[in-house]
Formats: structure tokens, sequence, C-alpha cells
């Protein structure tokens, strides 16, 4: 198990709906101001949609998809050369949203809950427009929210408006020695099962969680690869992955009730960390065996400038520059 995230202030649950209607209104905007202009061709995205119409050969270069070998100018060359595709005019996005309650934390500018949001709000902008179409499944652990792929600006901010308004998981109290609240455990293997049946259009799959847990959705992601191009949005707080020296301090696990009081050692900080840092290695490996790209943002961070920074990456990593 990985390590409990500390516990810390709770995220606003009272919010109504014209505080919560201002709220995505300022995140959409901020995500407008900072992304817009950011990409040129086809798509504006995250990542180029797979193509179906046959672009130009280049040469292979390390990190290229083997799939996209062209064994005929290969052949007339004796060098290896891969086809470029250009873009379907039209791309179908899905995203998995991972709305269980260790997304209820945060301990800096934001909570990851309300970062999941932002990053769903940058995705659902970063890939519209031009009759492209996305959808999303939202899951809690307890219920799961479906909303199918649409195209239009006024779908876009309809699904995340429909995502931001999802109830928590409901809580409920353990009698014993010591009161817990329990929430429901994380499904996110279950959401990407949504996502393989049907078969949906070939597309982009991005996948927002904190990917707490042993990686047991690995299968169902690796599943997705042979049809879609993937992309894993990572929210991370940064009390996840060291502790401070701050004495006493209760640890405490939301999806199953867990407490543990302990004193910050430095031996204690020193194992956490070591702990937190082996999980992130475990999942990072886990999503390059699916094929999948991986952006991490922090709540601590600046992460329009992080989303910014990847979506350039990957647009010049796939236009053949920069290898």
């Amino acid at each position: 198990m990985p390590p409990a995230a500390a516990a810390g202030p709770a995220a606003d649950r009272t919010a109504g709906p014209e505080r919560l209607e201002a709220s995505l209104r300022a995140l959409e905007l901020t995500v407008r101001h900072r992304l817009d202009g950011l990409l040129q061709g086809n798509h504006v995205g995250l990542l180029p949609g797979p193509g179906s119409e046959p672009g130009e050969a280049r040469p292979y270069q390390a990190g290229d998809d083997v799939r996209r070998m062209d064994w005929a100018v290969t052949a007339r060359t004796t060098a290896p050369h891969v086809r470029e595709t250009v873009a379907d005019r039209e791309l179908e996005t899905w995203v998995a949203v991972d709305l269980s309650p260790s997304l209820d934390f945060g301990t800096a500018d934001l909570d990851k809950r309300r970062l999941a949001l932002a990053a769903l709000t940058a995705v659902a902008h970063l890939t519209s427009g031009g009759g492209n179409r996305i959808g999303a499944v939202a899951t809690t652990g307890a219920t799961t929210l479906r909303l199918p792929a649409r195209s239009g600006v006024a779908h876009a901010r309809g699904l995340v408006r429909r995502v931001a308004a999802t109830p928590r998981a409901a809580d409920s109290s353990l009698s014993g020695p010591t009161t817990e609240t329990v929430g429901a455990r994380g499904d996110l293997t279950g959401a990407l099962d949504q996502l393989r049946r049907p078969p949906r259009r070939r597309g982009l799959v991005a996948v927002i969680s904190d990917f707490l847990g042993e990686p047991v959705w690995e299968r169902s992601l690796r599943a997705l690869s042979g049809r879609h191009e993937l992309l894993a949005i990572e929210i991370v707080d940064p009390r996840e992955l060291e502790l401070p020296d701050v004495g006493t301090v209760v640890l405490a696990d939301p999806e199953t009730g867990r407490q543990r009081e302990v004193d910050t050692t430095p031996l204690l900080r020193r194992e956490f960390a070591a702990a937190a840092s082996a999980h992130r290695d475990r999942v990072a490996e886990a999503l390059r065996r699916c094929g999948c790209a991986q952006l991490t943002l922090r709540t601590d961070s600046d992460w329009v400038a992080d989303i910014v920074r990847f979506a350039v990456a990957r647009k010049h990593a796939w236009s053949g520059g920069g290898r």
C-alpha cells in the first residue's frame, strides 16, 4: 500500500451552484488565456490524432512507433523510415476522471480534485474545435458518471461542469475504539473498462488520476493502447511525497479510514519519502509498458506552464524534431 496522505485542510464541500459556476468560469478563462494559440496545425491538442491519411516518409529516429515503419521506403533507401500520418479531420477524445476520496486532499494552492478539474478543462480546450468530439467517464468509486462524446464548445463546457458537480463519495463512520471516516475505494479500472466496451472510435484517451494504490489498472489501460493514443495526467500533492518536520502528525487513508498517529522523526520522513518514490516509479513503469505518455501536475506548481511545456514537447516530437 502506498503511503497514506497526511491529514490536511479539507476541500470545501459546501460550495453552492453559483460559487461553483464562478469558480469554473475563472478556471476556463485561465486555461483559454494562457493556452490559446499555443499549438498550430490540424489539431490544437495535447497529442495529435493517430490519423488515417498517409503523409511524408522520414528517417526512423529512436522512440518512433515501429507500427509506422514504411517498409517500401526502407527497402529502397536501405535505411529505416517511418511514414507520417495526417490527422483525421475529427478527433474523438475520451477522458477517464478519477474523483475517488484520495483526490479530496490538498496542502498547497489548490486541492487535488480541483487540479483534476483544471486538467480536464485543459484537455477539453486543447482538443475542441473543428468538429472534434469529447466524452468522459468520471468515477468516485461509489458512482460513475458517463457523458457521451459530442462536439462543440457548449458541450465541452457542460461536460466540465457535470464532472465538477459530481457528488463526492458518501462518507460513513465506523464505530469502535476510535472513530474513523471511510470513503469509497477508487475504481479507475472500472472506468477504463467502460472505454473499452463498446469499442470507441480511434482517438485519444486521457486518464486523470493520482494513481495511488497498486497499478491494478494496467491491464485495462494496455488494452486501450492498441486502438488509442494514451495520456496519463498524474495529480500530485507535495505532502504525498515527503513529510514535513512537524512533530506528531496523523496519517490517514481516505478510502479505507485507516489512521495512524506518528512522530515525524528523520528516519520516518526518509522511509516515507523512499516509499512514495518507489510507488511513483512503479506507476511510471506501468504507464510506460502501456505506451502511455505521462504528464505530472502538482498542486504546488504552475500547472498551466507544465501543460504548455508538455504540449509543446509532444508536438515537437511528433513533428520529428528534437530527437
